[in-house]
């Protein structure tokens, strides 16, 4: 059950903060973890600039001290509204959620479940519970994230860039809200690495359906159509799927997973409720920033279409009521997240010059598109096809037309990224790395809204049709046969919700290996037992070694598997180790960094990433002692290198059978 901290970790402070600026309902409920990562982040600089320790308590305390400022501005503003304006009272408390009966809420709560469970069932299968290692590229980066900040107290990006094999770099950057709260549940009661990651990402995929409601519900989308949207919203592959198998882009995930929260909170500037909008706006701008600088951008593309349809009269605003609120918005949402923001600058070069090559031909992106499949091999046609129906009905409608204003624009900008390669498409696709699965992951939640349309428009055309020859059948019955009719065609053509296809996809990299096997896992542990405080281990950049860190707290000197520079001591040692009776610097940069193990992993985390030409050949020299191994990996034990270490250290075991 410590699993659940991680949920609660999620929510809690984020429902104590909404609940103290007047968020109720479905917008709490759905905001609250967006919220919780935008306290988070405005924590992350504040308490570290005033030295203050990253952990539990004080985080909670800086959580408690903001509900509190929050709450006494959002009163102060209530009751000066309410002696200026007592009329705007009223019309607040109309404005404040759609009039929904009991049975509504439950159809809704349904969706969710519904949404929820596919989730849920996809996700452990896929992953094959909580505890297997994720293999791709990036996961050992945020996994050792996650230990650093929680050993070290300090979430500040500027003092993470060891782990990044940039030591004592204070201009190094990466966006680190989502490791810097995981931080907080890590090792608590027991919740060790792999399961503190995986529940993780299994919490995120819990935030789509709620937030997908939430958003259908406050932009008065109907019952059915609300529920529908939130059913089907965990079961495109592209997202969120394909970006928890690849990479894993974790936080990234976690921002485009948390945009409907964000969405649902923008009603807010059109129909306000004193500062409530403006300053969840503002905190979950710093949310964003802090999971992913990206998310932010795209959060501006919605507006931007959300004041468009405004414009256009699609959507209804008092401009005498709304204009504090709106340009509270825009202050609060600078103050929050430009100072975030900022930092990214370092790193925005590199960000921008990444390349992905093609991956389709121009008919090949639009079919993609059009189906809702990006990066798909095969079309998810059972939920594909009702969705672009659905585009089609939301817009003669006219009922959230900036969504499928957005479906376009984002859409359009995926279809240009994955076909063609011009100077101006990677302009705009800069900020994602120029990466097509990237701008993919943001096409599914049109889709899912406009199903979520279609749905509601089958169920009631069917009624229609059955009424006029069952007139004494209910057309809320009607209705209702109607909607099982669909899902059980969708569902069952689907294979429930495509679930068996998206755990496929997952199990590419919670396989077990081959980057980072038991064996290793095994090595790790007997390597944690006989490495002494402040001792690192030399090892390779490209087998599952810098794993041991997240896993076991063993430093190693190669971090990621980018490998260090080659002029750094690390990378220096990856090329020379063997030599180390040819070249004294061998040995006192060995000594240096206080290394007295090597291990040498046989799984690499891709065919063409090889380790250094300098762990090589290792049990042929008589300057390394074989003092473990087992069929997937092998510790050496540093001849003359005991003198590194300082106290507390084991007796290295005999040679070749270490346990």
């Amino acid at each position: 059950m410590n699993v659940l901290l991680v949920v609660l970790a999620f929510w809690l402070p984020g429902l104590v903060f909404g609940a103290a600026i007047r968020l109720r309902g479905w917008l709490l409920a759905a905001a609250a973890p967006l919220l919780t990562f935008g306290v988070v982040s405005l924590a992350v600089p504040v308490l570290g600039g005033l030295g203050i320790r990253w952990n539990v308590l004080d985080v909670a305390l800086w959580t408690l001290v903001l509900s509190a400022v929050g709450f006494g501005l959002s009163f102060l503003v209530l009751r000066f509204t309410a002696r200026r304006h007592p009329d705007w009272a009223e019309k607040d408390a109309a404005a404040a959620s759609p009039a929904r009966s009991l049975r509504d809420h439950l159809l809704m709560g349904a969706g969710v479940l519904v949404g929820s469970l596919i989730g849920i069932v996809t996700f452990l299968r896929g992953a094959r519970g909580l505890n297997q290692v994720q293999q791709g590229w990036d996961a050992p980066f945020h996994a050792n994230l996650v230990r650093w900040i929680a050993e070290h107290g300090d979430a500040r990006p500027s003092t993470v860039g060891t782990i990044a094999n940039l030591p004592g770099q204070t201009n190094y950057f990466y966006p680190d809200t989502y490791h810097a709260l995981l931080a907080l549940v890590f090792d608590k009661a027991g919740l060790a690495m792999m399961p503190t990651l995986n529940m993780a990402a299994l919490t995120v995929i819990l935030c789509v359906p709620i937030g997908v409601a939430a958003m259908c519900h406050v932009w008065r989308m109907p019952p059915l159509a609300v529920a529908a949207a939130a059913a089907v919203s965990a079961s495109f592959t592209n997202f969120p799927y394909d970006s928890l198998w690849r990479g894993p882009l974790w936080p990234y995930v976690a921002g485009v997973a948390l945009i409907p929260a964000a969405l649902a909170l923008a009603r807010l500037l059109l129909e306000p409720r004193g500062l409530a909008g403006p300053v969840a706006i503002g905190v979950a701008v710093a949310g964003l920033i802090g999971l992913h600088t990206s998310v932010a951008f795209v959060v501006v593309v919605y507006f931007l279409l959300i004041l468009f349809a405004v414009l256009l009269k699609f959507e209804r605003i008092d401009w005498r009521r709304s204009a504090p609120s709106l340009a509270a918005t825009v202050v609060l949402a600078v103050v929050c997240g430009l100072p975030l923001a900022l930092p990214s600058l370092y790193n925005a070069g590199g960000v921008t010059s990444a390349f992905w090559a093609s991956d389709a031909t121009v008919s090949g992106g639009l079919g993609e598109t059009i189906t809702f499949s990006p990066m798909a091999a095969f079309p998810q046609w059972w939920i594909g096809v009702p969705a672009i129906i659905g585009i089609f009905l939301l817009a003669k409608h006219r009922r959230m037309v900036w969504m499928v204003a957005a479906y376009v624009v984002f859409g359009g900008l995926f279809a240009a990224t994955v076909s063609l390669e011009t100077p101006l498409i990677h302009t705009l696709t800069g900020i994602f790395y120029n990466d097509h699965w990237r701008i993919g992951a943001l096409v599914p939640l049109a889709g899912a809204v406009a199903f979520g349309e279609f749905t509601d428009t089958a169920a009631r055309w069917f009624a229609g049709k059955a009424g006029s020859r069952l007139p004494n059948v209910r057309p809320a019955t009607l209705i209702a046969v109607g909607v099982v009719l669909l899902a059980v065609v969708v569902g069952g053509l689907s294979r429930g919700g495509y679930i068996g296809r998206n755990a496929a996809r997952l199990q590419l990299n919670y396989s077990g290996g081959p980057t980072v096997s038991n064996d290793e896992r095994q090595a790790f542990g007997w390597l944690a037992a006989h490495v002494a405080p402040g001792e690192r281990v030399m090892n390779g950049k490209a087998d599952g070694s810098v794993w041991m860190y997240a896993l076991n707290g063993v430093q190693p000197v190669e971090w990621t598997f980018y490998g260090a520079e080659s002029n750094t001591p690390a990378g220096y040692l990856g090329v020379f180790l063997n030599d180390i009776n040819k070249y004294p610097r061998v040995r006192q940069e060995l000594t240096n960094l206080k290394v007295r193990y090597v291990f040498v992993g046989s799984g690499h985390v891709t065919a063409t990433t090889k380790n250094g030409v300098g762990l090589d050949h290792l049990e042929s020299d008589p300057g390394f002692k074989l003092v473990f191994r087992n069929p997937g990996a092998s510790v050496y034990e540093i001849e003359g290198q005991q003198g590194v270490v300082t106290a507390g250290a084991a007796p290295g075991s005999a040679a070749g059978h270490g346990k």
